[in-house]
């Protein structure tokens, strides 16, 4: 079985996979040893990969390469399943790669856009021919809400649940639908601009805020909160088998 850890902005998502199947998943705030520990002894785990946005504790890796078969920490040096046309791969985040993965194993075919909604908003795109091109990064939608609040003078901190009008009808509905329209017009803008140069092309959205945008993009989507999960194992078990 694999261990599969993502360290995000917020939280962390740990997952054990016996093949390509999620068996059990968690969400904290970090990683945790003895959680972690307690978990390998519950089930047979042989292989793990660390994916994260920040700095690990040296403590908690040094005990996941030392008590696991096999350990693998996701960087710009890790071995992919898939080419990789990016300027500054030292820069590129391990999650956007673990999305783009996840969506080359949920769909071998066609073009891929990967659209991970969380604190950022990721857009990747990956061509038809399973290499992956780069993309664009945008504030999230809590990011946007707290921007306004934070560097105006009277506009209130809104929440992207509540009255979503046609056209803001208060400074609340005004806020609100500010903010969520210019997200999905953001999304479905992405979406058209790649599709002028590529057909055949398949969308998948993940991330925190993906069920709540994917009712209000007018485009075929496919969601999966656990795509970047799913990507994780791929490239774990690529590297295994390599």
């Amino acid at each position: 079985m694999n261990l599969i850890i993502d360290q995000g902005n917020t939280k962390a998502k740990i997952a054990v996979f016996k093949n390509d199947k999620i068996i059990v998943k968690f969400e904290t705030e970090k990683p945790d040893i003895g959680f972690i520990e307690d978990l390998a002894n519950k089930y047979d785990i042989e292989n793990v990969i660390l994916s994260s946005v920040k700095e690990i504790e040296e403590e908690v890796k040094e005990k996941l390469k030392h008590n696991f078969s096999f350990f693998l920490t996701l960087d710009n040096k890790t071995a992919l399943p898939f080419k990789v046309n990016y300027q500054t791969k030292h820069t590129l985040g391990a999650d956007r790669i673990a999305a783009i993965a996840g969506a080359d194993a949920e769909n071998g075919k066609g073009a891929k856009i990967v659209i991970d909604a969380g604190t950022a908003i990721t857009y990747d795109f990956m061509d038809s021919e399973r290499v992956f091109q780069g993309g664009n990064i945008a504030p999230g939608l809590r990011l946007r809400f707290m921007s306004l609040n934070q560097f105006t003078g009277a506009l209130p901190l809104v929440d992207k649940e509540g009255e979503y009008p046609f056209i803001g009808k208060s400074t609340e509905t005004a806020i609100r639908c500010g903010v969520v329209d210019g997200v999905v017009f953001e999304i479905e803008g992405f979406i058209n601009n790649i599709k002028k140069h590529y057909s055949n092309v398949f969308v998948f959205l993940t991330g925190g805020d993906a069920k709540f945008l994917s009712e209000k993009v007018k485009y075929p989507i496919f969601v999966d909160k656990n795509l970047v999960l799913k990507g994780l194992n791929r490239i774990l078990n690529y590297n295994v088998e390599k």
